[in-house]
């Protein structure tokens, strides 16, 4: 196959949308800062805590937005690789990460609205709400969940794997996607919650990194466009 070449427009566009991605991973990073207590130990101080400016703000802007604008940013990935040996691996990335960040939103929408509506009933004298908590957190949200973030991991992953291997940008940004983001996933779940904002952090880090060179490559004389060969 010939020369690959990518538009000047499209070129502008998946420099932009890279940046998309720093903005989400900070979005993750505040949204890590505080912890909910566990509702089947303490029911109260979970009612309180959910009942609070903090965490409905937090899930519709940290999580549910920036769910939204993360997908946009494995776009920017996608089309920024799109003309290296990396290209099937972004692609890859981007199918994964935009239908994990959708899913896992069907969970925060649950949070963001249910959520408080339990904790408000239950501080009200409601007893009941602890069995209408237990309704909504059953199989099937969980098993949604579940999909969810392999979906996730399977997307931050590969994105690694495309960026160590593009040659286009810093491989050590890659690595730390491809590990920072399965340990994001997993804790507050099987590891301790600390761990996700330290996670966070790094993906902060890598992401940053990642729309930093992108754009220094647009605006440094050096040719966005690469060739690949069959």
């Amino acid at each position: 196959m010939g020369a690959i070449h990518v538009s000047d427009r499209l070129e502008k566009t998946a420099r932009v949308l890279l940046w998309a991605l720093p903005i989400w991973t900070l979005m993750l990073l505040l949204g890590t800062l505080t912890h909910q207590p566990d509702p089947q130990t303490n029911f109260g101080a979970w009612s309180r805590y959910v009942t609070t400016d903090w965490f409905l703000a937090s899930h519709l802007i940290n999580s549910i937005l920036g769910a939204a604008i993360g997908s946009l940013g494995f776009v920017g990935l996608m089309l920024y690789l799109s003309d290296t040996r990396a290209a099937g691996r972004a692609t890859a990335a981007m199918i994964a990460g935009v239908l994990g960040n959708t899913i896992t939103s069907a969970a925060f929408g649950a949070a963001a609205f249910a959520q408080p509506a339990l904790g408000r009933a239950f501080l009200g004298g409601d007893a009941g709400a602890v069995a209408l908590y237990n309704d909504v957190y059953a199989v099937p949200l969980f098993g949604s969940v579940g999909v969810g973030l392999l979906l996730f991991i399977a997307g931050g992953v590969l994105a690694g794997l495309a960026v160590i291997a593009s040659g286009k940008l810093p491989m050590w940004a890659g690595w730390v996607l491809l590990l920072a983001t399965p340990l994001f996933a997993l804790s507050n779940i099987f590891l301790p919650a600390a761990l996700q904002t330290a996670a966070a952090a790094g993906l902060l880090v890598s992401t940053l990194v990642l729309a930093w060179a992108g754009g220094r490559e647009g605006h440094s004389g050096v040719p966005f466009r690469h060739t690949a060969s069959a």
